[in-house]
């Protein structure tokens, strides 16, 4: 028996002929297939050292993709035919963080090992998951260079804590999958961090820019110059942009909320920047918990971000 309205659980939206949505260009991958972008979802945020239910995040962003179009009307180009692989969620580990670890890491080298495309989106997560993620594309391509979007250093040491999402960047460093000078952090943000962790910085190299260098440069220029300089010592850049870099007022679903961060105008615009350069192949998006969001704003600004990304470059 066919019937005349009834349709398959969750296929009721509204279908505009003429209009593709984001969440349109997702493929679930299958072994032989390519495509321009591939996507994994790290849902692991047990390493928060806050409460977080960040895990729930990569399944708020491809939902939010729903909500904007393929077209760009800046560009007058439609990306309705870009194909974004899909290779689903790793399954984490219920009680061990260190088998949560490897099991990303691996997961990640596992997409990257199929060569299926040239560029890759990471759904974390709290920021806990660029310490395997990072680790991994270092593995596949060389040297790397990382420029960071976050209100806080996250060099906190691990005496305290373990691996928490306070420590992937000390965690990289003292690994030696990244080195100082080849770590960019913007956004940094006054009174969110401790003074010890920024000596840390700059006995690493780090070069860190405060929002007040932002305030006085201009995101966009420092953007630039950063990834100028760092496509002659590395092979590739990773871009990983932690939602608390952005004011509470344009992410308020952020586990560490905080004002006087960027505007979300601000971010996806640098996001654009940084997207246009040759050697910048991969982003990871963390630190949203949906159960704090207020009508998905959080995370409609995540999948905008992403689309800054993939259709902008």
């Amino acid at each position: 028996m066919s019937f005349q309205y009834l349709k398959p659980r969750g296929s009721t939206r509204f279908k505009d002929r003429y209009t593709t949505k984001a969440d349109e260009n997702l493929t679930k991958f299958e072994t032989g297939d390519t495509g321009e972008i591939g996507m994994i979802g790290l849902p692991s945020s047990k390493s928060s050292i806050s409460f977080s239910m960040a895990a729930e995040a990569p399944s708020s962003i491809r939902s939010a993709l729903g909500s904007f179009s393929t077209y760009s009307g800046d560009k007058d180009e439609d990306y309705a035919d870009m194909k974004l692989l899909d290779y689903g969620d790793v399954a984490v580990h219920p009680t061990s963080l260190e088998e949560t670890l490897h099991r990303l890491q691996v997961s990640v080298s596992e997409m990257l090992e199929t060569r299926a495309c040239e560029r890759y989106v990471v759904l974390g997560g709290d920021h806990g998951i660029s310490y395997p993620s990072i680790s991994a594309f270092h593995k596949h391509y060389g040297r790397i260079g990382v420029i960071q979007w976050d209100a806080h250093h996250d060099l906190r040491n691990l005496e305290d804590g373990g691996r928490t999402n306070g420590t992937p960047f000390r965690s990289l460093l003292e690994s030696g999958v990244l080195q100082g000078s080849n770590l960019v952090q913007v956004g940094i943000r006054d009174f969110s961090n401790a003074k010890a962790y920024a000596d840390y910085a700059k006995e690493q190299g780090i070069h860190v820019y405060t929002m007040a260098d932002v305030d006085k440069t201009g995101l966009n220029d420092i953007i630039t110059a950063e990834i100028e300089r760092l496509s002659k010592e590395v092979d590739m850049i990773y871009l990983s942009v932690d939602m608390d870099a952005v004011d509470q007022a344009f992410a308020p679903g952020c586990p560490a909320v905080g004002p006087g961060g960027f505007t979300s105008r601000e971010l996806l615009n640098s996001i654009s920047v940084a997207a246009s350069k040759p050697k910048v192949k991969a982003m990871d998006i963390v630190e949203i918990d949906p159960s704090k969001d207020v009508r998905d704003i959080t995370s409609r600004l995540a999948a905008h971000v992403m689309l800054r990304f993939m259709y902008q470059s």
